[in-house]
């Protein structure tokens, strides 16, 4: 018995100088856990830019997948290196990249030329429409449940419109090809759903949607759990070629009501929050541990208008509903002065591009009388679907607008929706919808002609159609004469917003997020959330 002890003994001393020596050696990562409450982490329930093209989606992609080229999200928004080291213009078609070397994906694999043609290939990209599909996308697509969904390639069509092919050089250059000139190459490749992905990840997945849930790309954090409307669970990719995250997991939860997000951040449950509107402003930074971060986005928000509906075949109503609009009472009375009506559909960053002179329809309630009696309208009921929180005051300017165009003798009603799926159904006829316009990089390309030319979303979805301004949509990617894109901007711009009005801008749009006090981050115009080590840091209590 006594022997039988001592062997005991010395196996758990044999065991533990074995065990030991490793755990000290491995000590308890210190990096923190860090939550942020949004209102919606996706609308479409995928991580796949190229389906979730929305402002929701903006703040998470650039955490696990990025372009060849990137912008200073934090500054000027002016073009950098990203996952192309460097590039350059061959012709007014062709822009050849070189690629960094020792970039790894989230599954390990080293980034190569190989990955960024298959990023922009038929498997991903385009389906069976503008590039053919091979075995591994006819295969996909055999699987229930698993095929490319339709609108991928339609999105595709508006990020890259006449793209023809990648020519992989060598493992480490690539060039792009379009077919016809395009000045705005280097800014539609800074786009989302330009992101470069892993192939072998891809084909690993199954199908186009698995992948869609669980992405491998190269950014700082990688997947490890996602729950549409519930929870996006984030970890730091060690590997990350541009150095170590200072985040262990990153944490989107959904807390859809903005007084739960407020009181959460103030009770020390979530670390940031989304979409604070500036009622809300003096209870955060009175909050010693809490603050407002934030400012203008790279978005306006719009009225978008059905010209099928019965009342709004006639572009009288429409203008009337423009000019019925007192955009600075909405400014001053639901954002407290912290946004700011713009130029139309257009920003300043544009440079060459932007028209200064140029206005919103002007808050005229005389003139907007004049169009309804003029039009014969009998005060028939015009719907307007509203979501229930999607933007910053998004029910209260709802209000407000149907106040206003009751002053001119228009009867809108507001129709509540749950979802873009309602919103966008044609079970019963449309008329006016909540939206918004992003331009993702400094040309018009990136905001007139993405959402209302063609292969826009609003003539896809059949709400509105001009001859005239679909040739100029034409025209105006083709050209590259600064002077001659100029006049066919500012000719888009009078018949979109003044003649037969497709939208109408509201006001800027503002994105504020409470933050803990000790955290220094700072946000992008762009809407991404940047929690890169250059961007984020945790500052020591003094002592």
């Amino acid at each position: 018995m006594k022997l039988r002890k001592v062997f005991v003994t010395l196996a758990a001393l044999v065991g533990s100088a074995l065990v030991g020596p490793a755990s000290v050696a491995q000590p308890a990562d210190s990096r923190p856990v860090i939550t942020v409450a949004v209102q919606q982490i996706v609308n479409s329930g995928m991580l796949e830019p190229l389906r979730e093209q929305s402002n929701v989606g903006h703040r998470i992609f650039y955490s696990f997948l990025e372009p060849l080229i990137d912008v200073d999200r934090q500054r000027d928004l002016s073009l950098r290196p990203g996952l192309a080291e460097s590039w350059r213009r061959i012709d007014e078609r062709t822009l050849e990249f070189r690629l960094r070397r020792g970039v790894r994906f989230h599954n390990g694999d080293e980034m190569t030329a190989e990955d960024v043609a298959f990023s922009f290939g038929p498997e991903r990209m385009w389906g069976t429409g503008q590039q053919q599909g091979g075995a591994l996308f006819q295969a996909q697509q055999g699987q229930q449940g698993q095929a490319m969904p339709r609108e991928v390639p339609a999105i595709a069509g508006r990020l890259l419109p006449e793209f023809d092919r990648i020519e992989i050089v060598d493992r480490y250059t690539v060039r792009f090809h379009n077919k016809v000139p395009d000045t705005t190459l280097e800014g539609r490749l800074t786009r989302n759903g330009s992101e470069i992905i892993s192939r072998r990840a891809f084909v690993e997945a199954g199908g186009w949607m698995a992948w869609a849930r669980n992405p491998v790309g190269t950014g700082p954090y990688r997947v490890r759990e996602f729950r549409p409307d519930n929870i996006l669970i984030l970890e730091a990719h060690d590997a990350y070629w541009g150095g170590r995250p200072p985040i262990r997991e990153l944490r989107f939860v959904v807390v859809p009501e903005v007084a739960t997000r407020v009181n959460g951040l103030l009770s020390g449950q979530y670390d940031f929050i989304t979409d604070v509107p500036p009622d809300q402003f003096a209870a955060i930074e009175r909050n010693a541990r809490t603050r407002i971060e934030g400012g203008w986005i790279t978005n306006h928000r719009l009225l978008v208008f059905d010209h099928n509906h019965p009342q709004l075949r006639d572009p009288r109503i429409r203008r009337a509903l423009t000019h019925a609009i007192d955009r600075e009472a909405i400014v001053q009375g639901l954002f407290l002065g912290k946004t700011s009506v713009p130029n139309g559909l257009q920003w300043e960053y544009y440079g060459p591009m932007f028209h200064a002179d140029w206005r919103v329809p002007a808050f005229d309630l005389a003139l907007a009388r004049r169009l309804v009696q003029e039009s014969g309208y009998r005060g028939e009921p015009i719907p307007y679907r509203v979501g229930p929180g999607y933007y910053t005051n998004q029910v209260p300017t709802a209000q407000v607008l149907v106040e206003m165009w009751r002053a001119a003798g228009l009867n809108v009603r507001i129709d509540m929706k749950e979802n873009w799926g309602q919103i966008f159904a044609t079970d019963t006829p449309r008329g006016i919808r909540d939206w918004s316009n992003s331009a993702s990089f400094n040309d018009p390309v990136a905001s007139i002609v993405s959402q209302h030319c063609q292969r826009g979303q609003q003539q896809q979805v059949g709400e509105w159609t001009n001859a005239e301004f679909n040739a100029l949509c034409t025209r105006l990617e083709a050209s590259t004469d600064t002077q001659e894109r100029r006049g066919i901007f500012r000719r888009m711009l009078e018949i979109a917003e003044r003649e037969d009005p497709a939208y109408t801008v509201l006001h800027r749009s503002v994105l504020y997020y409470g933050v803990r006090r000790d955290i220094e981050w700072t946000y992008s115009p762009t809407q991404a959330m940047d929690f890169r080590a250059t961007n984020f840091r945790v500052v020591p209590a003094s002592r």
